[in-house]
């Protein structure tokens, strides 16, 4: 049963870039850790069919027996989908395979886009007390991301620093601007954050440059190293900031959730 005049819920933020390979789920994974570590309640949405976020929580497929795509096709209870992660204060709704044909059983519903939208404003959701919930995006504009945007009050844009990256955002940026008139009026962008950044690098340098030059403001201060511990703690099963918490990634994250945190007016 879905309240969608309810106040004071969680602040929900999609993190969401239709390219892939840009650090989109390792920063939902890393940023709600971090959050959760600063002594935030956390909630992460896997809504992405590879289940990447669930993978890297330490969610095994066996313990994925109800996931996203009941939580937007089917009337359950929530304590069913929620589940706890090996992070203390961070839980996670995992995903499977099946999210993929979710995007066509989503076409015969009539309020497809809003389901996740609701299924996040349930009364019950008040029992579990988030300050935040995350909800981590397929790489591409389909109908699920278009369910996380009307959900959410603000998008998180990951952008990795390569060539082209700029490019690459018109297109995310018209769907939000669709989403406004259609769906999520008060939709705004919570920022951008350049991911896999080498200082070293005189292209990572002008990536920036002219992301800033261009975005302004939206650009978050803080920036997401290229970091091979980064790289290695999903296939450990837990989040750089359990993997190795001294690490360069870790203290980025833990920096951009602090960010995070101070624009929201929110702190641990």
């Amino acid at each position: 049963m879905s309240d969608p005049s309810r106040p004071n819920g969680p602040k929900i933020i999609a993190v969401a870039n239709q390219k892939g390979g840009v650090g989109k789920t390792t920063t939902s994974i890393n940023l709600a850790a971090a959050i959760a570590e600063a002594g935030m309640r956390v909630l992460l949405v896997d809504l992405d069919p590879q289940g990447n976020a669930s993978t890297g929580l330490g969610v095994e497929l066996e313990d994925r027996d109800y996931t996203t795509y009941e939580l937007l096709l089917e009337d359950l209870d929530l304590n069913d989908v929620i589940q706890p992660t090996g992070v203390e204060g961070l839980s996670i709704v995992p995903a499977t395979v099946d999210l993929s044909s979710a995007d066509i059983e989503l076409m015969a519903t009539e309020k497809r886009s809003f389901l996740l939208h609701d299924a996040l404003r349930q009364v019950q959701m008040d029992e579990f007390a988030f300050d935040y919930i995350l909800i981590d995006c397929p790489p591409s504009l389909n109908l699920l991301t278009v369910n996380a945007m009307i959900a959410a009050h603000s998008i998180l844009v990951p952008l990795q620093s390569e060539f082209f990256a700029l490019e690459g955002l018109s297109q995310l940026m018209m769907t939000i601007r669709e989403v406004r008139q259609t769906g999520n009026k008060d939709l705004r962008i919570e920022g951008v954050v350049l991911t896999m950044y080498d200082r070293r690098n005189n292209l990572s340098q002008q990536v920036e440059s002219d992301a800033r030059s261009n975005l302004g403001e939206l650009v978050f201060k803080t920036v997401i190293p290229r970091n091979v511990r980064v790289s290695e703690a999903p296939s450990f099963a837990m989040p750089v900031l359990s993997y190795d918490s001294l690490s360069k990634g870790a203290v980025a994250y833990r920096a951009l959730a602090d960010e995070l945190m101070k624009n929201n007016q929110v702190q641990g």
